[in-house]
């Protein structure tokens, strides 16, 4: 038989040395992914089986799957299964140890390992599929390299796609090398594999590799290949290289035309040029391609055979002679399984299927679907119901798509695939109308799950046809599904629809579970209308009996008073939600709503209680098999802990949920706040370099849109520690830009302290107050005296530090000592701030006093959070040596500097060194610069009086004119202090010089003096 492929593989030098670069770097324990794109026809099979065959040459295990186009929809994670498959295969009993204990999760992909548990089909369930999926591929690369190769990436799922994205980001040790290809000219403006591309595409062990079109010279050699003795002359190899403008399997296509003597009567339609050879087969065997064309990208001889058999033409032995013509003129391909066949390319399957005239394509199709309803067996269980359903759709047969439809969506959802099981309920919606409502009485399976949705809508003791599915039924089971799959737009649209089918006065219950749903959607997509949708929901149901809907829409109203406010009217609603789920038996929506209850009362002096209510939760959590509830409660017992100072048992409660979430798989889903919270314990005990390794490590995870801002912030925290003024405004932008976590004062008061911080860091007072006066109108206050006693601080300070005084500073000072005067400090950790906030408001009002610092220090000794602490030593030793008691500074000095040091505060201790320079007690590792005129500060006299200056606001220009020096003397002078006080700017030299009194007759009076 004529070769038509090349058995020299032409070119790709680059391409075959990086993949074998990542190789490398894969088997020391670096895990790679390679994206490699290209049009269709490029060579991507070819590159990777070539590359497969090297790495197995030198001792790697390779996997290879690929994508299925069913339709437009693909089937879930079935790369997966098919790479799993073969590696049972080759490994057997190595593949078995390192998925032990995991099999009940695993079986979802490869039914092998044997029956999937009767755990909970939710978003939670899909989580721990993924995590088990990267834990069996973390084991079985301890003591080998794997190469996972996917093909097609484009008829991906999304399920697929979310699956990879997972395991790209976390095998951080894992001898693993992850490569798919993915055709670029399929990749319209709005195709889902685009975002997909560029998410990965920032991470740095991920490469992107797109193949271009073979040059002149590597197409002459790619005919030379297939031709070999009849290679032709240069002008037909510049013919066939300018129609088939490199494109390797365009220049098979050539060169087999060619050959046949027909290269000039090759057409320059892309379709002839897929079809020629098709066209060129027996009739007979056009008539298999055809066939085999409707059924799939790949399609299984028993199958095919069934099919042929049922149009009542030939045997197995003409089909079989049939086949191999295809496969001997490159058209089919047999499966690396062994089990089927499929297209030489999809260009030539869909060519085709394109071709087929609409009674023909249907008529196949439904000999597809009749078969395989017939014998179930020829296709694999995981994309049995999914093709079932394809067949059927493309039949044009609405009365049997619609169930089928409806049964692959079940199937998606008990497999976690969010997004195939929306894909097919859309489908059935599609369908419904087109069904007579006999076959919609006698033909569709029961209604499957959603939730809290009501299936029965019926008064009490009458039931009538409420066991049949309905339409609004699949609605509800639609709506989650988009929920879940994050797609929140198109479940508000399904949502509108349902709710235009529900008589509110007939079918309350149902009417307030779609406003709930779209209450969760609104919030999810940090939208105004959340809080409305659940009123109405609950005046709908609240003069019904007890039920698991009434009980949500209580529970789901006090969840948004914790979050934005908090008071004594949300702990009511959260109290009457645990009452009736309890009297409801809706266990899991009471457990949730004790969390919530415990966060609210912990935000009102009740932190004891709250302690305990949510440790209590968490165990009933257990139980239950919730693991969302049991990390939400570890994860708000964590926030609660630190709001009360207790920073060490913070710290534990948020290891201990995240590795309850990494064990159940819940780590992509409640990861993000639960390491926030973490890093965030570890920052306020001191344990810097913890902190940041744990930020660090999630750096290549997603983050929650709910929580970016949360991580942002923390990264702004850690460059403010290390100095890094510049990175930390980078983070506090993003934070800040992020709309501060959906108006939530968790996140608003923070983050704006952290901008205040900056500014006052910078030197910008005017920056700090508009960073105040913003947090403080556009969030609720209530409840929030632990975020807000620092805040006022920061803001206090940076008022202090302004000179002169100004209208606008006065109202901001005046302000916050009325804000301050409402607050109630709960612990040591509140009444140390507060206490910080009084001496910094005597300190602007004219009148310092040590009083206030040094109760500041004793309350925070008690709380002994490190950050906190060596502030008020700091500033107890500024308002000591002001007294007098030069000594005593000295001590407190000392003991602020060697917390900061040990906490790795470099912004603290560079205050610190300053301060003991001026007070000349040697505190600094290396001398200060120069001699000085008795500040300590290195300056010479001539710096002193520009620095005196620039505490009064003057330009360079202004302080030439009243030292009568030129601007550019001034300019000189400024660089040079800016230098020896190691600021950033002039305002931050200003603010120095303030926060250390070097000009304390440019203090102001004391109000009334």
């Amino acid at each position: 038989m004529e070769q038509t492929v090349s058995p020299v593989f032409v070119g790709r030098g680059r391409e075959t040395g990086l993949l074998g670069a990542a190789l490398g770097r894969a088997g020391a324990g670096e895990p790679q992914a390679v994206l490699v794109g290209g049009e269709a026809g490029v060579g991507k099979t070819r590159l990777v089986e070539e590359f497969l065959a090297q790495a197995e040459a030198d001792g790697a295990v390779t996997a290879l799957g690929a994508c299925l186009e069913v339709g437009a929809e693909g089937l879930p994670y079935a790369p997966l299964s098919a790479a799993l498959r073969r590696l049972h295969r080759r490994l057997g009993p190595e593949l078995d140890a390192a998925a032990a204990g995991l099999e009940g999760h695993l079986a979802r992909l490869l039914p092998d390992f044997g029956e999937a548990d009767g755990e909970g089909n939710d978003e939670y369930g899909r989580a721990r599929l993924f995590e088990h999926t990267a834990r069996m591929f973390e084991r079985l690369t301890e003591g080998r390299t794997l190469v996972l190769a996917v093909e097609d990436l484009h008829w991906s799922d999304r399920s697929t796609r979310e699956l990879l994205a997972y395991l790209v980001r976390t095998l951080h040790r894992s001898r693993v090398l992850i490569v798919a290809t993915y055709r670029t000219d399929d990749l319209h403006r709005r195709h889902p594999l685009r975002p997909f591309l560029a998410e990965l595409e920032r991470l740095r062990t991920v490469q992107r590799l797109e193949l271009e079109r073979l040059d002149r010279p590597e197409v002459a050699a790619q005919l030379a290949g297939i031709l070999g003795p009849d290679t032709p002359g240069r002008d037909v190899v510049d013919r066939i290289h300018r129609r088939s403008e490199g494109n390797p399997f365009f220049v098979e296509e050539l060169a087999t035309a060619y050959r046949s003597g027909c290269l000039a009567c090759v057409t320059e339609s892309l379709r002839d040029i897929l079809l020629v050879r098709v066209e060129a087969l027996p009739e007979e065997t056009q008539r298999i391609v055809r066939i085999a064309a409707e059924g799939g990208s790949r399609i299984e001889h028993a199958l095919l055979a069934a099919v042929v058999a049922e149009s009542g033409a030939g045997g197995e032995d003409a089909l079989i002679s049939a086949l191999r013509t295809a496969v001997g003129a490159n058209i089919l391909r047999p499966d690396t399984d062994g089990e089927g066949y499929r297209f030489r390319h999809a260009l030539v399957r869909e060519a085709v299927s394109d071709d087929l005239l609409p009674g023909e394509r249907q008529g196949i199709n439904r000999r597809f679907a009749t078969v395989l309803e017939a014998d179930p067996e020829l296709v694999r269980a995981e994309q049995r119901t999914a093709r079932l359903a394809d067949y059927w759709y493309h039949a044009h047969q609405p009365a049997r798509a619609l169930p089928a439809a409806l049964d692959a969506a079940r199937d998606a959802r008990r497999r976690n695939a969010f997004a195939e099981q929306l894909k097919m309920l859309e489908r059935a919606l599609e369908l419904w109308d087109a069904v007579s409502e006999q076959a919609l009485a006698t033909t569709l399976r029961p209604y499957d799950w959603a939730d809290t949705y009501p299936p029965c809508a019926c008064d009490d003791g009458r039931h009538d046809g409420c066991d049949r599915l309905q339409l609004v039924d699949v609605l509800a089971e639609a709506v989650v599904a988009a929920r879940r799959a994050g797609d929140r737009d198109r479940g508000q649209s399904l949502a509108r629809r349902a709710l235009s089918l529900v008589d509110e006065t007939r079918n309350p219950l149902r009417a307030a579970w779609f406003r709930l749903q779209r209450a969760k959607m609104l919030d999810q997509l940090k939208r105004s209308g959340g809080l409305e949708e659940i009123q109405y929901a609950y005046r709908l149901v609240q003069d019904l009996g007890p039920s698991a809907v009434q009980a949500e829409a209580l529970a789901l109203e006090a969840a948004h008073g914790l979050l934005r406010n908090p008071g004594p009217e949300a702990v009511a609603t959260a109290e009457r939600a645990v009452a009736v789920a309890r009297q409801a038996g809706a266990p899991s929506v009471e457990v949730h709503a004790r969390v919530t209850l415990a966060g609210l009362l912990g935000d009102f002096d009740e932190g004891e209680r709250a302690v305990d209510l949510l440790t209590e939760a968490v165990e009933q959590a257990l139980p239950l098999g919730n693991d969302d509830v049991h990390t939400r409660g570890l994860n708000n017992l964590a926030s609660l802990l630190l709001s009360y100072g207790r920073a060490e048992e913070a710290v534990t409660a948020a290891r201990t949920g995240l590795d309850a979430a990494r064990r159940s798989g819940l780590l992509l889903n409640t990861g993000p706040i639960l390491t926030g919270n973490l890093a965030e314990a570890l920052l306020a005990a001191g344990r810097t370099e913890e902190a940041a390794a744990v930020l660090a490590d999630w750096d290549d995870k997603p983050e929650a849109d709910t929580h970016g801002e949360f991580m942002d912030r923390l990264r702004g925290e850690l460059a403010l520690l290390r100095g890094d003024t510049a990175a930390a405004e980078t983070h506090w932008a993003a934070a800040h830009a992020s709309g501060g976590g959906g108006a939530q004062p968790q996140h608003v008061l923070p983050t704006a302290a952290l901008g205040i911080r900056l500014a006052v860091r910078l030197g910008r007072p005017d920056q700090a107050r508009a960073r105040l006066a913003e947090a403080l109108d556009g969030t609720v206050l209530a409840g929030q005296d632990g975020y807000l006693l620092p805040l006022l601080t920061h803001a206090a300070e940076a008022e202090a530090d302004r000179h002169p005084r100004t209208p606008e500073g006065e109202a901001a000072l005046a302000r916050i000592a009325d804000l301050a005067a409402r607050l109630n400090p709960r612990c040591a950790l509140h009444r140390g701030w507060a206490a910080l906030l009084a001496g910094e408001l005597a300190r602007a009002a004219g009148r310092p006093t040590t009083e206030h610092r040094h109760a500041a220090v004793a309350e925070l000794r008690a709380a002994a959070l490190p950050g906190p602490l060596s502030l008020a030593l700091l500033r107890a030793a500024e308002d000591t040596a002001a007294a007098g008691d030069r000594d005593r500074a000295a001590e407190l000095l000392r003991e602020a500097a060697e917390l900061a040091r040990r906490r790795g505060d470099l912004t603290t201790c560079r205050d610190a060194d300053l301060l003991a320079d001026r007070l000349g007690l040697g505190l600094r590792a290396t001398p200060a610069h120069g001699t000085g005129d008795g500040l300590g500060l290195g300056l010479t006299p001539r710096e002193r009086d520009v620095l005196r200056q620039l505490t009064l606001g003057r330009s360079n220009r202004q302080i030439a004119e009243h030292l009568f020096i030129s601007p550019k003397t001034a300019s000189v002078h400024v660089s040079n202090i800016l230098a020896k006080l190691a600021v950033g700017g002039r305002g931050e030299a200003a603010a120095l010089a303030h926060r250390l009194r070097l000009f304390p007759e440019e203090e102001p009076a004391a109000h009334g003096s």
